[in-house]
């Protein structure tokens, strides 16, 4: 009896089928099968396409690039004086300040390649009587412009 199971089973499944990908399909009755799409599917699909684009978007907005450390200390005054000096100077570019435990770190900039950091690097370090400013590789923020292509990504 078993082996008579598996092998009406075996046999059956060649009849099964899921789907069909001809469009010209006739069901067991001999009528043709026609499938009726609604309109909104379109629309509802270009929204969830905008959406994706939108995502990728705001995901570009972080990429690899470099910033300057401008300076490493535990005077408050000073780090803020530094800051405030940047602003009025570059406000074009932003600076990065945090305290880590006893230090104030100042960053600088959102550079794609150090050639860009080159000329503020040397400004900034003539501003605080030469002194070293580093560069940093970490992730920088960019604005995508309209040029922004999703597929290149």
């Amino acid at each position: 009896m078993k082996y008579f199971l598996i092998i009406l089973f075996l046999f059956s499944a060649n009849f099964i089928f899921g789907q069909v990908s001809d469009p010209n399909v006739l069901d067991s009755s001999g009528k043709k099968i026609i499938v009726f799409k609604d309109y909104r599917l379109d629309i509802i699909a270009s929204k969830e396409s905008e959406l994706n684009t939108a995502l990728l978007k705001q995901k570009a907005r972080s990429v690899r690039g470099y910033r300057l450390m401008v300076l490493n200390t535990n005077d408050k005054e000073y780090a803020f004086k530094v800051r405030t000096e940047l602003l009025q100077r570059f406000p074009e570019q932003k600076p990065y300040m945090w305290f880590a435990n006893p230090y104030i770190r100042l960053k600088f900039g959102n550079f794609r390649t150090k050639d860009e950091a080159e000329y503020y690097k040397k400004q900034i370090s003539i501003m605080l009587n030469g002194a070293n400013i580093y560069y940093l590789s970490e992730m920088i923020e960019v604005v995508p412009g309209d040029d922004f292509d999703p597929d290149n990504m």
